[in-house]
């Protein structure tokens, strides 16, 4: 559980040992038009750049749901290469503009990470998320895998907001 906790604190606060994985004299964009009920539900992350919190994890998934207040649930889930859950972190997120959420883990008070939807399809089967500081970015999809034109299209999505895709990994589901 403290590995749990202390991952929860590096991915919010973005401490200076992770990696940062975009050129961040590149403009970024977040999806101007982002409905967050369409968003809510659950995506598979088919690809992510590496995160030490991630170390070792397959079959991730993330999960967001609408709560009464306005804010949203954020439940990930991490398995083992046995299909087995071996971590799971849930938290809130508050809409703080088109396409952008801070999101809040409970076991890391006073502390909020910013999480950009970058792009998503029209129907949102697929999404790229970001972060400004370019220390984290996920390709995210409706199911466990993803169409090679969507994943080209996530691809440059990236690219265009200066991610260095050579550096991105894909997620074994």
């Amino acid at each position: 559980m403290r590995a749990l906790v202390l991952a929860a604190f590096v991915f919010v606060t973005g401490c200076g040992f992770f990696t940062v994985y975009r050129d961040t004299d590149v403009p970024i964009s977040s999806k101007a038009v982002f409905d967050v009920e369409q968003y809510m539900g659950l995506w598979y992350e088919v690809a992510r750049f590496p995160v030490p919190f991630q170390r070792g994890c397959v079959g991730v998934t993330a999960e967001y749901a609408l709560r009464d207040d306005g804010t949203v649930s954020v439940l990930n889930i991490c398995r083992d290469p046995d299909g087995n859950e071996s971590a799971r972190i849930s938290g809130t997120a508050e809409v703080v503009g088109p396409g952008r959420l801070k999101v809040r883990f409970g076991s890391v008070p006073f502390v909020a990470g910013d999480y950009w939807v970058l792009w998503t399809d029209e129907d949102y089967q697929t999404a790229v998320v970001g972060s400004p500081n370019g220390r984290s970015g996920w390709i995210l999809n409706r199911t466990p895998q993803i169409r090679a034109d969507r994943l080209q299209a996530a691809r440059d999505i990236l690219t265009f907001n200066g991610y260095d895709v050579s550096q991105l990994k894909e997620t074994a589901q």
